[in-house]
């Protein structure tokens, strides 16, 4: 007999069941088929998989060894699935990709990834301040998909409306120049940048309210806030007038340092949305797919952010 998958599967789920009567009810299969099964599997492997008694059923080494095995194969094969749809689900369904984007770290490797997937459909863009009008569009029917940001849970705009899907959720790290006198810390207390002026970008969304709310429970108001353009506020922090918070996928230009905040206070989740009627919601999952693609792509390339991620492994930048 040739080993198949669904052979894997069978041993799976006896292994997490812990006998074979639960992996059988789990299964949707009678008990001495599945057992004819699972020592049909033994003898074509070699030997038994797992030790059986009145208390269930416990991996021999032969059985962790297939384990390990099955726990990587079964994914990468699902996985394979996934992307041979997605494939299959290709953009001649709609005439274009028409992609709204408030100022984040995904449109670009969004519009690489799909550029490179589908080079005879087009792709057109337009970035707004305001996530407020980019949802009108794409309700309007003048864009496809709008890309937002909120801060933590806050829903985005016209919530109800659209149909979203979270990309990633990255903590919020700040900026300070990279003579700051703190600018050699592992990671800084929101409270000790209390005596602190600030520089932020603007927005429409409910980041303001978290950041005065973040600041109140570290006990303090913010001494000033600049709110101007990116390149404004990367002058003032560079020249040490200010500082800023950013996404902490943010790439560094020189004389500046990313610092992460103590128990992540903030954070800042990426949303995809498009109008269930419309004919970009034929290809939603795929340009959800690309887009969190693009978002590891903007990680790995962020060292500071990827030693971060590793040394809390709690916290999920990828639903």
């Amino acid at each position: 007999m040739d080993l198949e998958l669904r052979h894997l599967k069978i041993v799976r789920a006896v292994a997490e069941s812990g006998s074979v009567t639960k992996a059988a009810t789990r299964l949707g299969l009678a008990q001495p088929s599945l057992t004819a099964q699972l020592k049909r599997i033994e003898r074509t492997l070699g030997g038994p998989l797992f030790e059986r008694d009145r208390n269930g059923a416990r991996p021999t080494p032969l059985g962790e060894m297939v384990l390990s095995r099955a726990r990587v194969l079964l994914p990468a094969v699902r996985e394979l699935q996934e992307d041979a749809v997605r494939f299959a689900n290709t953009s001649e369904d709609i005439p274009g990709y028409r992609i709204g984007a408030t100022h984040g770290p995904i449109l670009g490797g969004l519009v690489e990834r799909l550029t490179s997937a589908y080079p005879t459909t087009p792709v057109t863009t337009r970035t707004s301040w305001s996530a407020r009008e980019l949802t009108s569009l794409v309700t309007s029917g003048r864009l496809d998909f709008a890309l937002v940001g909120t801060c933590g849970d806050s829903p985005p705009p016209q919530a109800e409306a659209m149909s979203w899907s979270t990309v990633a959720a990255d903590p919020v790290f700040v900026l300070l120049a990279e003579n700051h006198p703190l600018a050699g810390e592992d990671e800084l207390e929101l409270s000790q940048l209390a005596g602190e002026c600030w520089a932020v970008a603007p927005g429409d969304g409910c980041f303001a309210d978290c950041f005065a709310g973040a600041c109140t429970r570290a006990g303090f108001v913010p001494l000033s806030i600049y709110e101007t353009d990116v390149a404004t506020c990367l002058h003032l922090v560079g020249v040490g007038k200010t500082v800023a918070l950013c996404q902490a996928t943010f790439q560094l230009t020189a004389g500046l340092v990313m610092m992460p905040l103590v128990g992540a206070p903030l954070r800042w989740r990426h949303l995809l949305g498009w109008h269930d009627d419309s004919v970009a919601s034929r290809v939603s999952s795929s340009v959800v797919h690309h887009a969190r693609a693009a978002h590891a792509d903007t990680v790995r390339r962020s060292r500071r952010y990827a030693d971060w991620l590793i040394a809390h492994p709690r916290f999920r930048a990828v639903p």
